[in-house]
């Protein structure tokens, strides 16, 4: 978690990523555990509690998040340590399968192309080895605001 913590600024109740299982220059692959405890199944469908399908995709793009902090880093510069990826586009989402309480999203996003500080990605979300949601998205890398670590 401290590896997640030290690569993004999302903190509880808004970090939904759990772990890294494995990443590349371009690829991660990550999870997340759907706690029954969330906020949000209190009002999202609360007698059939689903996770909302924008929170899938901002799972995604945490992990994509964590993956163009690692790559700053590993490029080691030091106007890299002054900028934050911030969304600039999503396109093509598909949902293909609820999620629900207690299951464990595998996550992918990978790199599709790099113009400057601007990366082209896309993600999917996995339960149990089946696809459920798909998207394709864009971050630009910009100056963090002042004061954030």
């Amino acid at each position: 978690m401290d590896d997640i913590q030290k690569a993004i600024p999302h903190r509880e109740p808004f970090l939904f990523v759990d772990r890294i299982i494995e990443i590349s220059k371009e690829k991660i692959t990550a999870e997340l555990k759907v706690k029954p405890e969330f906020d949000f199944f209190k009002g999202h469908y609360p007698d059939f509690p689903i996770m909302p399908g924008v929170l899938v995709c901002e799972s995604i793009f945490q992990a994509g998040a964590i993956l163009l902090s690692k790559l700053l880093e590993a490029e080691n510069s030091k106007a890299n340590d002054a900028k934050v990826p911030v969304l600039t586009r999503i396109k093509n989402s598909r949902f293909k399968k609820m999620i629900r309480p207690d299951d464990t999203i595998q996550l992918t996003a990978e790199i599709t192309d790099r113009i400057d500080d601007l990366f082209h990605l896309k993600g999917k979300a996995f339960v149990d080895g089946k696809m459920a949601v798909a998207v394709e998205y864009a971050c630009a890398l910009t100056p963090k605001p002042e004061g954030m670590k």
